[in-house]
């Protein structure tokens, strides 16, 4: 352990239940056994932070959240001080951390499927200290992701926007033959991302779907072989017309609301497959006869695994895709996550603390 970190810092940080986060003072974390501080060095904006700032005190306490803590979980940097016993990693040493908080020790982190862990409700950035900030404490060197050639600025979105569609792009893989189609609705954060993997995963034809037009330029610049504006009561029409009345064989929503649902499930083939990621409250009102694809396969989930994020960082050190990132200072991060919420940005918000 080092004695060059300073006391206190500015964080972006929750104080109250139901109002809005506030750049404050606090301590600056000091690592005890096991542990690492990481100077961060970017960390990508999420919607669901915004979501975070509404909850009420009677849901967030019930699974474990505690007032005040620091907003951030999509987070990279350098290793900044550590505690006894860490092993494999040195101070300075590059790192992205690992986004989603699992416990390592449950049926379902020792399959691998660190995703669904039911301990899994308090991480970094979500009830627990997280990364909008100068300095943020890593509870456990298994979060630590170790960056070759990657600029840690815009690494952080791939640990979480990355993984998470890399989970459903991965899961989908048997079902994408050379001659099949892909379609993604929302074109922003996740589907971006989503387009990519989909071009240097698989052969199959890729079709973009999003609202902005900005959004579907750069649906086109990820490598989107065909890209449409506008979610709502003729998409399902047009993305038809697109496949030859046959329908796609994987439909990825990251929008989920009513129009999204209902276009996507209507434009999957029999025997395609249906994935909701898009966290948005929207619903299916149709019919379940008749309205799901025959014979296919319709799934949710929220998060991805370690395995995800090692994969994706690897995909991403080999340039086969990229990080598109607004970045903004500490000083303006309400004003990136209006931003965000406002469908203005090109690519992932970040911020910089230390800029």
């Amino acid at each position: 352990m080092t004695d060059s970190l300073p006391a206190t810092m500015r964080a972006y940080r929750l104080l109250q239940w139901q109002q809005p986060p506030q750049l404050v003072e606090t301590d600056v974390p000091r690592p005890g056994r096991g542990q690492v501080v990481v100077r961060v060095a970017g960390n990508g904006l999420c919607h669901s932070d915004v979501g975070m700032a509404q909850m009420p005190a009677e849901f967030g306490e019930a699974i474990g959240w505690r007032m005040p803590f620091t907003l951030g979980h999509e987070i990279a940097g350098h290793i900044a001080d550590a505690g006894d016993d860490v092993e494999g990693f040195a101070i300075g040493d590059p790192v992205a951390l690992v986004s989603p908080a699992s416990c390592g020790r449950c049926r379902f982190c020792l399959r691998g499927q660190d995703s669904a862990c039911p301990n899994g409700l308090v991480g970094r950035g979500y009830g627990h200290d997280g990364g909008l900030a100068p300095y943020v404490l890593v509870e456990t060197v298994r979060s630590l992701l170790p960056l070759r050639t990657l600029d840690p600025v815009v690494a952080g979105p791939l640990t979480d926007a990355g993984a998470t569609s890399y989970h459903a792009v991965k899961r989908l893989l048997p079902r994408l033959a050379p001659d099949s189609t892909a379609v993604v609705l929302g074109a922003g954060g996740l589907g971006s991302f989503a387009i990519q993997f989909l071009r240097a995963l698989t052969s199959a034809r890729v079709i973009a779907v999003d609202r902005s037009v900005k959004r579907v330029e750069v649906a086109r610049e990820m490598g989107a072989h065909e890209a449409i504006e506008g979610i709502g009561i003729n998409t399902t029409t047009e993305l038809r017309e697109l496949t030859g009345g046959e329908g796609a064989d994987a439909v990825l929503d990251f929008v989920g609301i009513n129009e999204s649902i209902t276009a996507g499930l209507g434009a999957v083939r029999p025997t395609g497959a249906f994935a909701l990621i898009g966290a948005s409250g929207g619903g299916f009102s149709g019919q379940w006869y008749g309205g799901l694809p025959r014979d296919g396969e319709v799934f949710t989930f929220q998060g991805s695994s370690i395995s995800d994020a090692q994969d994706v960082m690897a995909l991403a050190e080999a340039g086969l895709i990229r990080s598109e990132v607004d970045v903004f200072s500490l000083d303006q991060v309400a004003e990136a996550y209006e931003a965000l919420d406002a469908g203005q940005l090109r690519g992932r918000a970040v911020v910089t603390p230390e800029s």
